[in-house]
């Protein structure tokens, strides 16, 4: 069984002033995440920028977490693509590198039908059939939903298909899989705010943008409820919740990045077609940050 813990982030890749990979910092923070709540780390996920990373530069990205963390937290590739072909080249190249998993995107704008996502999913899988994939449901990004029968066709024909990011903001669809898999497969979170929610309805864990700033106490959250002081829980997740809705006011990672910088991190400016948080956005962090004393005084 795998298991890639209860709280995952979805690191992101932070730049050098020239637009560079600022691969140290990448390092830094790595083992910052893990030494604060995070048992896995997503690495060139859409917090990661991955649409405007080349793909030397990911494969460059995947070796330094690995080496930074290695050990003490498991490192899921983000290798997903609208090509299944490159998704195929990228994932085997991620088990090749020695990583823990890979997190596989929904294929953006081509839009397939539900039978030409199962056939590209099943594809990977084939691929890399020791290597454990988590599938990654994001139809505000990507233009399609993979819906819960296609997700549990795939997971009962193919072993190494374990865990789904569901970010659909549906409990609906969480909760069908739920119903219908067994519990070693993970239905994990991809919106902070429905952590605890989906949790109730038999999630795992989540995988996180928040959690770089508050890992330990979305960690603390979850084992919470999972020791049964479900007050406690809600109490937690009540507290965090502004911050999980500022980090999401305008595009991710905007406001990440923004409020990392806040702290002092050195993680640069998103790539265009992305830009820098305004001076409202600014504003809002700030306030929320302070707010939980996540800002030196």
């Amino acid at each position: 069984m795998t298991d890639f813990g209860r709280v995952i982030t979805a690191m992101i890749t932070p730049f050098t002033a020239d637009g560079a990979i600022a691969y140290e910092v990448a390092a830094n923070l790595a083992q910052y995440l893990v030494a604060n709540g995070s048992d896995g780390i997503v690495v060139c996920g859409t917090t990661g920028e991955s649409p405007t990373l080349t793909w030397d530069e990911e494969f460059q990205l995947f070796q330094t977490v690995r080496q930074a963390v290695a050990g003490k937290a498991k490192i899921i590739a983000g290798t997903g693509s609208n090509s299944t072909q490159e998704a195929i080249h990228a994932t085997a190249k991620a088990a090749e590198l020695g990583l823990d998993g890979a997190l596989l995107v929904v294929p953006y704008y081509n839009k397939p039908p539900q039978e030409g996502l199962y056939a590209h999913f099943q594809a990977i899988a084939k691929a890399v059939p020791d290597f454990p994939l988590m599938l990654y449901n994001i139809p505000g990004r990507t233009g399609q939903n993979l819906l819960p029968e296609t997700v549990i066709r795939l997971a009962q024909e193919h072993s190494n298909i374990v865990a789904i990011k569901e970010a659909s903001g549906s409990l609906d669809q969480a909760s069908a899989l739920r119903a219908a898999l067994p519990p070693t497969f993970r239905i994990y979170a991809g919106d902070d705010s429905l952590t605890l929610p989906l949790l109730a309805i038999g999630g795992y864990g989540v995988v996180s943008v928040a959690s770089h700033l508050v890992g330990s106490r979305i960690q603390e959250m979850i084992q919470a409820f999972v020791q049964g002081e479900t007050a406690k829980a809600t109490a937690i997740h009540c507290q965090l919740l502004p911050l999980f809705k500022v980090l999401f006011v305008t595009t991710n990672p905007i406001p990440i990045k923004a409020a990392l910088s806040l702290q002092g991190w050195p993680v640069g400016e998103p790539r265009l077609p992305l830009t820098s948080a305004s001076d409202a956005v600014i504003g809002q962090l700030k306030t929320v940050l302070d707010d939980l004393g996540l800002l030196k005084s």
